[in-house]
Order: C-alpha cells, then structure tokens, then sequence
C-alpha cells in the first residue's frame, strides 16, 4: 500500500505537556504512557518535533480509559501554559493586550498546529471578541477532548497575559452536551451551549482591553519578527496547485467543493484559476480526487471514523458512493484496506 501524501495534521509535542501533567496527577505512568507514542525525553525536547492529529486523539482517549475520567480535556486545559506553543506562545505573552494575543495566538497558529480541516480564528461582534477554533465533527470519544482542551486552554493561556483570571462571557460548543456537562460551567465560570453553530469563547469588551501583564515593546516586536520569518517560510514555496489542495480540506466537509468555491477564497475569477492550474499540468477536478482519495487513505489507516462518517467528511452523497470511489481508486474496500493497514503496524 503506498502512503497517503496528504497527512490529516500535526501538532508541536509541546502541546502534549498539558496532558502529561494531568496524567502524572491522576497518579498513571506518565512515562510508560509516552513511550507508547514515541515521546521520550529527546524528542520532548527537539524544537520541530511534531505529533500527527490521528496519534494525539489516540493518546487522550488512551488517557480517558487509563484514568476514567472523561472531562480530561477540561482538566488538562488547567495545566495549559503559553510555553508550550513555542515561539507563538512567548510572542502572545508579551503582548499589549489580551486582543492582541488572541490574535497572535490565531495568526501564529501554524507555527505549533497544522489542521487540513481549518485554523482558529477571532471574530467580532460589536460588544467584544470570538475566539474560534474550527469544527472537527462528526464527534466521538476521541474527540470531543480536543475541542474542550482548545477552548479551556485558550482561557488558561489568556489568563497567564493578563496576569489575572479571564472567564469568558459565553462559551459555545457544536457538539450535544456529554455525560460530563456539569463540569463545563465549573471550568469557565459562565453559561455554556451546546450544539452551537461553533466552537468559541466570546471575551467582552473590557476583558479583551485588559492590558498584558508582561508586555515589553521591543521583547514584542522582536518575537513578532522572528514568528512571521518562521511562518513565511513555511509558505512562500507552495505552488498554486498546494494552496488549492489546502483550500479544499475544509471545504469538502459535508458538500463537494466547486472551482468557484475556491477561486472565491483565492481571491482569483475562476477562469484564472482554470487556466493557471493548466499552467501547471492539472486540473482542479484532478486535484479533487486526488485530494479526497489521500485523505480517504489517512482517515481509514489512521483513525476510527466509520466510513459513513469519513463520506462525510469528504462530500459523499452517501457511505456506498464513498466506498465505490475508494475501490476505484486503491482496488480494495476500505475495509480491506484498514484491516491491511492495521496488520502491518
């Protein structure tokens, strides 16, 4: 079986620390359960070092059977530190205000995760700020921790800014309220609703104005510097056929993407994107099916998702139309093909 080109993401290992921490509390072998995923002291302490999305929902779902505990992602979160998120971590630290951090944290984010599924963002609605973090539906025990670890650590984050607790006006989460739902009000301290259009935090006016508490204009201005170097050249070699295949990730859950959809978000007529994709040897039908068939390959190696849940997410009208593609394009069923995958691990 050849390997999928398309990973479903990656995370720097810093941000497994927060889970480590909550693990050495709840009294488990925080060091036997690290090595299971390849994290031992070295590669803990490498500065590019990365964990793939799929390996990083299996460890906290391996952490939810270990300790029991289903609310690990809120608890977790308490353990968050802007340290973890490297450079884009101090960067916020020494921001002018919790506004700004909130945008460096979302600008920056591709510095310390990388999600083919969308990035965090900060909207605003007249009275204060959104902070954001994309839907990463359909929701089963693996990851329903990575939104509540998000959310909660995002408060935990802004707080070590401010120097002073920051609770959030609201709190909306997409999925429906878990087992657990009582411990979300103790964790942010305000009204939560769930099966909301989003996953977010809105912080108010004032709290967003709150002034950091270890701002420093030049510490500021340099660690932006160095940031926006790192992350333009993460960027400045992808050809138009690599910014479209990254484009059609989020756009492919639930509905299949047309060309204007794209050219739209490219800011291109969608006879330019037609012809500079010709350009290039390819064509953005080409490009569709490559990139689902890619993403079928991660999903069904590396997670758990049922295939009616990957067709989903990859715009099938249905699961059967899903595996008619998937035995077009690998000459095997995605069962098969998953029972293959495993057997080879």
């Amino acid at each position: 079986m050849s390997a999928a080109r398309i990973r479903l993401g990656d995370l720097s290992v810093g941000l497994i620390s927060c889970l480590a921490e909550f693990a050495d509390n709840a009294g488990l072998d925080t060091t036997a359960l690290l090595a299971r995923y390849g994290m031992d002291a070295h590669r803990l302490a490498q500065a590019d070092a990365r964990l793939s999305i799929a390996r990083y929902m299996h460890f906290g779902h391996t952490l939810r059977q270990l300790s029991g505990d289903p609310a690990i992602g809120l608890k977790a979160a308490r353990y968050s530190r802007l340290s973890s998120l490297g450079l884009a971590g101090a960067a916020a630290r020494h921001a002018p205000d919790i506004g700004s951090a909130m945008n460096v944290l979302t600008r920056l984010e591709p510095l310390f995760l990388q999600n083919y599924r969308g990035q965090s963002s900060v909207h605003a609605d007249g009275n204060g700020l959104w902070l954001r973090f994309y839907s990463i539906s359909p929701y089963n025990a693996y990851n329903c921790f990575a939104v509540d670890t998000q959310l909660a650590g995002w408060c935990r984050q802004l707080s070590e800014v401010a120097g002073c607790s920051i609770v959030p006006d609201r709190v909306q989460i997409e999925f429906a309220a878990p087992a657990y739902a009582d411990c979300y009000s103790t964790t942010f301290g305000c009204k939560v609703e769930f099966e909301a259009p989003h996953n977010q935090i809105r912080l108010s006016e004032a709290t967003v104005a709150l002034p950091g508490a270890d701002h420093c204009p030049t510490t500021y201005a340099q660690l932006l510097a160095v940031c926006e170097r790192e992350l333009q050249s993460r960027t400045r070699t992808y050809t138009l056929r690599e910014r479209v295949v990254q484009l059609l990730g989020p756009l492919l859950h639930g509905s299949e993407p047309e060309l204007d959809d794209v050219a739209r978000e490219l800011n291109l007529p969608a006879w330019t994107l037609r012809r500079k994709l010709a350009e290039e040897g390819t064509g953005f039908r080409q490009l569709l099916a490559d990139t689902r068939r890619d993403l079928a390959v991660a999903y069904i190696r590396d997670t758990e998702l049922s295939f009616g849940e990957i067709a989903y997410l990859l715009g099938f009208s249905s699961a059967e139309a899903f595996q008619r593609a998937f035995k077009r394009w690998c000459d095997s069923t995605p069962g098969d093909y998953r029972r293959a995958a495993r057997s080879e691990r």
